[in-house]
């Protein structure tokens, strides 16, 4: 095909979709089936009305194609460990009994069995549930939910495209099942994967779909030459059926570095490919590797994971050099939209000047046709749409909202001296154990407690105007006297407020920042049904007043125990905002540093003696390259040590990180200077704790014992377990006793009677200790 034929058979569509609705109705139903209040028929009903309506928009927008399949009621992971078949043993009695309660068990665990290990999604804040794979894996084909998305959305007279987990990523994503010998490699069951893969693919064939796509973004990471072999053969085999759909291969959120020819070269017709960001390297690679002719190209140049306008001029540029590199190109986002919110024009409150900026799924859709267009009716067609984007660019890039003189005067007088505690670790344990004198396996928890109904009702009432401010805090007393209580009774040593006054641990202090807007509608997926509102970053940071210390300070009043302050740390501030992208990541960095280091001085002098900032996403946001992330640690490490080190030597500084591999950032850890660290272990049975003991880890750490993501209870004995196995790689005197994370969605009873089985299983090796 030549460029002009390719060019106007140009088409626009997207990887996938928001699956929660306006309204979050999809979260709703699922929370409304769990407490019996929403049959299973009233679930697949308004699940079955949210994936009718965005087809009909996309469709309305001028997508030619839509994705099916991509939607979900809890992960898409786990939607194809239950495709193909692999469901643990301890969860199948519960999936044949019925499928939807084993489904959910599988995701969140019961009483008796516990869930999947969840982790986060490559480099994003969603996160996947982890398929557990032993040599003893039998895989059978179960396209029933595939099969039946695909038929709605042909009922609707649509373009339907199939979206599947390929199987080299889900086999790379996966972890040996419990029982598994050592060293055992999910990836050796390739071969025993593909069959059923390629009966998957006949029966969506057989149901009439043209297309199917597979993504493979594992691919975009370094790879070793077997698993890139693996890849080789994979798609060696799929691609050479006779049985089959046309095959779309799709990779995002990085380059595909050596993997993109592998994929070249492979018998199936056409890839999806991204080319934002670090990813625009994929430009020259498929140029170098010869493009790809005769087959279909799905061009990913609008950023689907940040919600800034795309310059339209730029992304016409990149597909009018990619037209001649393959027989036809298409128009999409970078990777799916799931990662950003529903639609920029519900959020009222924003000022309309920053409004004319932003771009959410909807406004993203709308960019795709029109590029579409573009590139196949040519620039005239869009001439209007060219002249506005133009103006709405020239109006961000010349907006004194983006820059304050003050805060880029004080980040350039940073020294590295000011990234420094006065003293080193053994000295400032030595000042903070008289200070604060804890007994052996100090007993803490993470910082929030349940954000009950009575609390979100009054939040509310506070923003409708049906009570007023003082009404508010008095509700807010009255919570944080309730926690304070509830941990006195228990017997925890280290106590938190517990953050009723915190809707979200990174909007509540953006809400506070100067440079940061927050919004009203804009939920993403987290996990589940867990949803966020990530704040938008669209100036200069600084901080205005003091944030959380009246509220800790309040805390602290009630109780002669210490009472931690509690701050998110700068670089998951960033993480779990949009960002801004007209300035390097690493500056804005040390403008929140800057910010946080003044409410931790303030929260000092205000006699606070634990301060906790947390960094759950600093591995999250490690670049999926090998040869990106010595950079990154550097600035993301200095951030957090900015932050923090201004404090005196007897002032404990703590962190916390949690649902993400940690065994290769173990050095970073250590580079934080944290005087405690505590971290997710409990599903992962204290494999951090090991991998913290392996490195030589200096400083104390408390791996979880309380899988919080589950509505499970633990024990005192499972407690009692897993901290003696923490206890096999950390020494006692550096050894924290807490729960995997926040309390925030746990209910009152079940976090009442896991903090006492908590306690109870650190008093119980106390003695032990004792005795031995």
């Amino acid at each position: 095909m030549t460029t002009t034929s390719a060019a106007a058979a140009a088409r626009a569509t997207v990887y996938g979709y928001p699956r929660q609705g306006q309204g979050r109705e999809l979260k709703k139903a699922i929370e409304g089936y769990w407490k019996g209040r929403v049959t299973a028929g009233a679930l697949h009903a308004t699940a079955a009305e949210l994936r009718r309506t965005v087809w009909q928009q996309l469709a309305q927008a001028g997508l030619h194609e839509v994705p099916t399949g991509d939607f979900s009621l809890y992960d898409h992971v786990l939607d194809t460990t239950v495709m193909v078949g692999a469901v643990p043993e301890r969860h199948r009695a519960a999936v044949e009994a019925d499928a939807l309660d084993g489904y959910f068990a599988m995701a969140r665990g019961t009483q008796d069995v516990a869930p999947l290990e969840m982790t986060k999604w490559f480099d994003t804040n969603y996160h996947y549930l982890v398929p557990e794979l032993g040599p003893d894996t039998v895989f059978t084909a179960d396209a029933r939910k595939q099969l039946a998305e695909f038929k709605e959305a042909l009922a609707l007279g649509l373009t339907a495209r199939p979206v599947l987990v390929g199987p080299v990523t889900y086999l790379l994503l996966a972890k040996p099942a419990p029982g598994a010998p050592a060293g055992f490699d999910p990836l050796t069951l390739l071969d025993r994967l593909l069959p059923v893969y390629a009966e998957v693919l006949a029966d969506l064939r057989a149901a009439g779909a043209p297309w199917v796509q597979l993504d493979e973004p594992a691919l975009v990471q370094d790879r070793t030459p077997a698993e890139l072999d693996a890849a080789r053969r994979a798609y060696r085999e799929l691609g050479g059926l006779a049985d089959r759909p046309k095959l779309l291969v799709a990779s995002y959120f990085d380059r595909l570095g050596e993997a993109l020819p592998v994929l070249a070269k492979a018998p199936v017709d056409g890839l999806a490919l991204d080319f934002t960001g670090p990813a625009a390297a994929n430009l020259d690679a498929l140029a170098r590797v010869g493009g790809l002719p005769g087959k279909r190209l799905v061009a990913g140049v609008v950023d689907g994971r940040n919600i800034w306008v795309n310059d339209l001029e730029k992304s016409l540029a990149t597909l009018g050099t990619l037209l001649g590199l393959a027989d036809r190109v298409d128009v999409s986002a970078s990777c799916s939209l799931l990662h950003v919110p529903l639609d920029a024009s519900a959020e009222q409150d924003v000022d309309p000047q920053i409004a004319r900026w932003l771009s959410f799924a909807r406004q993203k859709t709308a960019e795709l046709a029109t590029l579409a267009r573009g590139l196949s009716k040519g620039t005239g067609a869009i001439a209007g749409e060219l002249a506005a984007n133009r103006a709405v660019l020239a109006s961000r890039a010349g907006s004194p909202l983006t820059r304050d003189p003050a805060v880029r005067t004080r980040t350039a007088a940073v020294t590295d001296a000011d990234a420094r505690r006065a003293l080193p670790y053994p000295e400032r344990a030595a000042a903070q154990r008289a200070r604060l004198g804890l007994p052996p396996l100090p007993t803490t928890t993470i910082g929030s407690f349940p954000q009950t109904a009575e609390l979100r009702a009054a939040r509310a009432d506070l923003r409708a105007g049906r009570i007023g401010a003082d009404g508010y805090e008095d509700r807010i007393r009255a919570e944080i006297q309730e926690v304070i209580a509830l941990q006195e009774k228990t017997g925890l040593d280290v106590l938190v407020h517990g953050e009723p006054e915190r809707n979200d641990m990174v909007q509540y202090f953006a809400e506070q920042l100067n440079g940061y807007l927050a919004t009203r509608h804009g939920w993403v997926q987290s996990y589940g049904t867990r949803y966020v509102r990530p704040p938008i970053l669209a100036g200069d940071i600084a901080r205005p007043a003091p944030m959380s210390v009246r509220w800790t300070t309040y805390a602290q009043s009630l109780t002669a125990k210490p009472v931690k302050g509690m701050l998110t740390g700068p670089v998951t501030m960033l993480a779990w905002s949009f960002v801004r992208d007209d300035q390097p990541l690493a500056d804005t960095a040390r403008q929140l540093a800057l910010a946080l280091r003044d409410e931790v001085t303030d929260l000092e002098a205000a006699g606070t003696a634990v301060i906790q900032v947390d960094e759950p996403a600093l591995r999250e946001t490690l670049p999926l390259r090998a040869a990106d992330q010595g950079a990154y640690l550097a600035w993301a490490t200095e951030a957090f040590r900015l932050t923090t080190s201004g404090v005196r030597p007897d002032t404990q500084i703590h962190t916390h990180m949690c649902y993400a591999e940690f065994g290769d950032i173990v050095q970073a850890i250590d580079d934080l200077d944290a005087d405690v660290i505590s971290l997710e272990a409990a599903r992962s049975h204290m494999q951090v704790a090991r991998e913290l003991a392996a490195h030589g880890y200096p400083r104390e750490a408390g791996p979880g014992v309380w899988d919080i993501h589950s509505p499970r209870v633990p024990s005192v004995a499972e407690a009692t377990d897993l901290l003696r196995t923490g206890l096999e790689a950390l020494p006692a005197d550096r050894l924290w006793v807490n729960p995997d994370c926040g309390l925030k969605t746990r209910g009152r009873p079940e976090t009442r009677a896991s903090l006492e089985h908590l306690v109870a299983a650190a008093r119980a090796v106390r003695e032990e200790l004792d005795g031995s």
